[in-house]
């Protein structure tokens, strides 16, 4: 992660250089979360397949064009701080504090086990934004928190696909995506009826899984 002095020359009233630059560095973060959110959404959107495949696929492109608004305000609010606003992939990719979403062209309900987790960590970077800016400035703590209402509802669909009928998650147990990804439902049916057992996508690419949470 980079470690740019964001302090800015000037900042809104109510706050010092410093306070301001505090906040446009936990904004700045949240952009880069946005902005990945928001890749991330159409890149699911563009590789479900399935059953569920056009229910999934029209859902997540509202939520898509709702988290390119977040991130627009999100700037704004940077600039109106005195901040730069950095919206360019390398700045992203440099200063990001987790890896890409890790899973390609799958079964829509195994991309929502994933997306779960992804929704997690950006949920919890942001309440933690919210609490950290409640009293230095209540404008940004505002603005999370609008945020925060449509993230969660967004997570509230994508639960609705993974839900039992007694109320559990049948991703509850997993630590990452792939992990997810292998014990959403439909992958789950999946599995049983081709193999007898749950196979973790993780082991047949290869490939490292990502941390447990994606803090974003």
């Amino acid at each position: 992660m980079s470690s740019v002095d964001v302090t800015p020359r000037y900042t809104v009233p109510g706050l010092t250089p410093k306070d301001g630059g505090r906040v446009i560095g936990l904004l700045r973060l949240r952009l880069h979360a946005l902005n990945d959110l928001a890749l991330t959404l159409k890149h699911i959107h563009w590789n479900v397949v399935g059953p569920h495949f056009i229910a999934v696929h029209e859902m997540l492109d509202p939520q898509a064009a709702a988290v390119r608004e977040m991130a627009d305000a999100t700037a704004e609010r940077i600039s109106t701080l005195g901040g730069e606003p950095q919206g360019t992939p390398g700045a992203l990719v440099d200063e990001r504090t987790w890896t890409d979403y890790s899973i390609g062209r799958a079964d829509a309900i195994a991309h929502l086990g994933a997306l779960d987790l992804v929704y997690t960590g950006i949920i919890e970077d942001h309440r933690r934004v919210a609490s950290e800016t409640s009293s230095a400035d209540p404008v940004t703590e505002d603005l999370v928190i609008e945020q925060l209402r449509s993230l969660e509802k967004f997570q509230w669909f994508v639960r609705a696909h993974l839900e039992t009928g007694s109320g559990s998650l049948t991703t509850a147990a997993a630590t990452t995506e792939k992990k997810a990804a292998a014990l959403a439902p439909a992958r789950k049916s999946a599995a049983k009826k081709t193999t007898g057992s749950r196979t973790d996508s993780s082991k047949q690419t290869g490939k490292k899984a990502t941390t447990t949470k994606r803090a974003r």
